[in-house]
């Protein structure tokens, strides 16, 4: 099994492997998707108070994305250095790296969980709670964060499965937990009149049963990596370079979660409770087309690290360039579906006419510069799939920590309209951290190449 999913990754069709590899990776970032938009498109339907507890939750995405945030640093970073020490044929390394992730998520997962329960109410206060949304953010967010270990577990380790070419394994991972969250949902929060706290407990059942599954597989015979409980005992030079390299995609998601900060306090300064559940729906998009476009580069990412590790420069830029077209042309068509039809997209989270054609006139504006997001990321990702961690930690801090943060209380200085100008520092900050990254991957990405090809 080993041995024919190693060929696979160096000799065949870089076209149907990507394909292969891929969809079932989208298909599980669409499926992953599905856990917190179900969680709100049904809570924006609670009678008489959808609107503000759908606000509520929206405070709650913070901490939602700081969680999935930790789960990044660890698998990002551990799975691509996996996949290249399979490549090198080291596979004893390869199985070292997987024990000493999961004692890592294991060990994040109690100090996130007793760190957000001990100080839930003041962060979501700080986060952009009013006194109307703050009881619906403490239902949601305390029975949420007691599943932070499934979380950790579903998704980090997940990402081994896929680094080892199991792709279809992968998206039944996803597919189980959010599945059984679709059937639950309506169940607890209608049927036995939980509301959100219905929601939560959902999520938490359906991401318990994906991290069972998850650890199972690695446990068994299918499985080419095993996860032993020897290789579990920590070992800082195994783990700190998984750390270093999954630092970028930490980063991404983390201020992901400041971001959702920032947007939510000076939304609630300029428009109050309804610019904040907008900005909950407009902030699912966006995740809606970043999803799908991480679940292309988790396809690319084994056949770049591998290649790379062994040396084959041309499979490298042929899987870069296959999945730079893929990104660009879904990129494309979702910012064309956005920009054509916005009110779709804001009812399918709430039936509230006013949040609609409130959510639906920012769409636009939001998202105005989402059609190159497919180069960003291409380029990002594969910088991390070859092991350059110091040039995707630096991306990923240019495009939300120097840009996007500081624009979202500048543009409202020049401009009359503050929702407006909020909402406007997205696309701002998208146009300039995509030119950056264009001219640095242009560089580095032939440095490699030639590195590769001088050491063959």
């Amino acid at each position: 099994m080993q041995q024919d999913k190693n060929t696979q990754l160096a000799t065949q069709s870089i076209g149907k492997l990507l394909f292969k590899l891929s969809i079932p990776a989208v298909t599980a970032q669409l499926i992953n998707m599905l856990y917190n938009m179900v969680d709100r498109m049904y809570i924006g339907r609670i009678p008489d108070v959808g609107a503000l507890a759908l606000t509520g939750m929206g405070v709650c995405m913070p901490v939602i994305l700081l969680i999935s945030a930790f789960a990044a640093l660890v698998s990002m970073g551990g799975a691509p250095r996996a996949s290249i020490k399979m490549g090198e044929e080291n596979h004893e390394e390869a199985e070292r790296i997987l024990g000493n992730c999961t004692s890592t998520l294991l060990a994040i997962s109690f100090v996130l969980t007793v760190v957000f329960l001990t100080f839930a109410e003041p962060l979501l206060l700080l986060f952009g709670a009013s006194a109307d949304t703050i009881g619906f953010a403490l239902d949601y967010m305390r029975i949420y964060v007691m599943g932070t270990v499934f979380v950790q577990l579903a998704l980090g380790l997940n990402a081994f499965i896929t680094a080892q070419g199991f792709a279809v394994t992968s998206m039944l991972t996803v597919l189980i937990g959010a599945v059984l969250n679709i059937v639950l949902d309506p169940i607890f929060i209608f049927a036995f009149d939980m509301g959100v706290k219905g929601a939560a407990l959902a999520t938490v059942i359906s991401q318990a049963v994906s991290a069972v599954w998850v650890v199972r597989f690695l446990r068994g015979k299918k499985s080419t990596l095993r996860l032993h409980l020897k290789n579990m005992k920590p070992d800082l030079p195994v783990i700190l370079p998984c750390l270093a390299l999954g630092s970028a995609p930490f980063i991404m998601q983390a201020t992901e979660s400041i971001l959702m900060i920032t947007f939510n306090t000076s939304l609630q300064k300029y428009g109050g409770d309804m610019a904040v559940g907008a900005m909950t729906i407009l902030s699912t998009v966006m995740q809606f087309a970043l999803l799908p476009l991480m679940g292309l580069s988790q396809g690319a990412q084994p056949i770049i690290s591998y290649n790379y590790g062994a040396k084959n420069a041309e499979r490298v830029k042929a899987a870069f360039i296959a999945l730079l077209k893929v990104s660009i042309l879904f990129s494309v068509c979702l910012w064309l579906a956005v920009q054509l039809f916005p009110q779709i997209f804001a009812n399918i989270f709430t039936s509230d006419t006013v949040l609609v054609a409130y959510t639906a006139q920012y769409l636009r504006i939001y998202m105005a510069t989402s059609v190159v997001m497919g180069v960003q990321l291409a380029c990002q990702q594969t910088f991390i799939a070859i092991g350059n961690a110091k040039t995707s930690l630096f991306l990923a801090l240019l495009r939300k920590v120097f840009l996007l943060i500081p624009l979202i209380y500048m543009i409202p200085v020049w401009m009359a309209d503050k929702v407006t100008a909020v909402f406007l520092a997205e696309p701002v900050a998208d146009f300039i951290a995509v030119t950056v990254t264009v001219i640095l991957f242009a560089l580095q990405f032939r440095k490699a190449l030639r590195g590769m090809r001088a050491s063959a």
